[in-house]
């Protein structure tokens, strides 16, 4: 029998959250998971340590850890690889606290503008240290296992079915999608995805305190658990599979 799986969902530099949750999982064994599904960085004040945190955690809890990649380690490879700066610059996409946490500066202020030096190496991501950059070239895209299958984004809609990721091309587009369709029409094994932050959703099909549009979404086949970590208001969320036992920061 499979053991445990905790998927955890998006942390955006929240280390505080991060410490919460795994505080409040109960005791994890060799025949456990844990499956974070990206989207470590940006917005909160701690995306240098939540990265490390995550990188080191298999040597710490003694089960299977398995990171993914999200859209944003995504974009930050592509900025390092080609620039981005449509991604880089926008306050909301959070990447000026970023570049603070990696250089040790201070958390920016509200309407703070990066100096031109620091906008120079936000442009070309050459402030993440080589490790760093590795292990986000290396993050997988997707992972399955008896319970579900774990994505960051969602499943890829063609010719009327929702496919598989082994089967999605490109693969990338794991981590951008955000349709309406996916949310309602997708039927199939469980799927567990971070990225669109559960307020978005269609509460009307959540099964999941539906009064609460803040806290995690259930649909028939999907189970989304970015609760909004890293934002003024918002937490971070785990759930526990088979059980969908579920454990919140706040």
């Amino acid at each position: 029998m499979a053991g445990r799986t905790f998927a955890i969902g998006d942390i955006h530099g929240d280390l505080d959250a991060l410490r919460i949750v795994i505080g409040k999982l109960p005791m994890i064994d060799a025949e456990d998971t844990v499956v974070f599904l990206g989207d470590y960085l940006d917005r909160g004040p701690h995306s240098m340590e939540v990265c490390r945190i995550v990188m080191a955690l298999d040597r710490q809890v003694g089960c299977k850890v398995i990171a993914l990649r999200g859209n944003h380690e995504d974009a930050w490879l592509r900025v390092r690889k080609r620039r981005w700066d449509e991604f880089v610059f926008p306050p909301q996409n959070g990447c000026f606290a970023t570049y603070r946490s990696f250089v040790g500066g201070p958390m920016p202020k509200q309407g703070e503008m990066p100096k031109l030096e620091e906008i120079d190496a936000m442009f070309t991501g050459s402030f993440f240290p080589d490790d760093v950059a590795t292990w986000m070239e290396e993050l997988p895209l997707w992972y399955e296992d008896d319970h579900a299958i774990y994505v960051h984004a969602g499943l890829i809609e063609k010719d009327g079915r929702f496919q598989h990721p082994k089967d999605t091309t490109p693969a990338i587009a794991l981590l951008w999608t955000r349709t309406d369709e996916f949310f309602r029409n997708y039927r199939g094994k469980t799927v567990v995805i971070g990225h669109t932050v559960t307020e978005l959703l269609p509460q009307e099909l959540s099964s999941y305190t539906p009064a609460d549009p803040t806290d995690m979404w259930v649909g028939e086949s999907i189970i989304a658990i970015d609760t909004g970590a890293g934002k003024e208001d918002g937490f971070l969320t785990a759930v526990e599979l088979p059980s969908r036992t579920v454990y919140e920061s706040r």
